[in-house]
């Protein structure tokens, strides 16, 4: 069987909605299309959604301060903007980016930042 399918929604669990909200409208662009009261929120970003939803209270450990999540998962944005010009922009408001990268015979520039939460994203510009 071969499923036929588009990517529709990536949803990240996280600890403050609001702010990743504002994080994503802020730098992204993404619309909301649908909140519920600091526990989802759901953006347009292009082509497809995030979705927001927040993490119980038993998952913080308050004592360690700002939170951070540790995952193995990256949204990858192709850019049409220059990639050092968008990696400026973000590096100004205290965004967590690393440099730009790519590999022998791969045909893009890669590079990688953090949300406020440590969720990762990649932005990508063809050569």
């Amino acid at each position: 069987m071969n499923i036929k399918f588009s990517l529709d929604t990536i949803i990240f669990y996280v600890q403050d909605v609001d702010r990743l909200k504002s994080f994503y409208q802020d730098l992204f662009g993404g619309e909301v299309v649908e909140e519920f009261e600091s526990v989802w929120a759901l953006l347009q970003l292009g082509s497809f959604k995030i979705g927001l939803h927040r993490m119980g209270d038993q998952y913080f450990d308050k004592t360690k301060g700002p939170f951070k999540f540790d995952n193995n998962t990256k949204i990858v944005f192709e850019l049409t903007d220059d990639i050092n010009a968008v990696r400026a922009y973000l590096v100004s408001r205290q965004v967590a980016m690393r440099e730009i990268k790519t590999f022998d015979d791969y045909d893009y520039w890669l590079c990688d930042g953090e949300d406020p939460e440590g969720n990762v994203f990649q932005l990508k510009q063809r050569k």
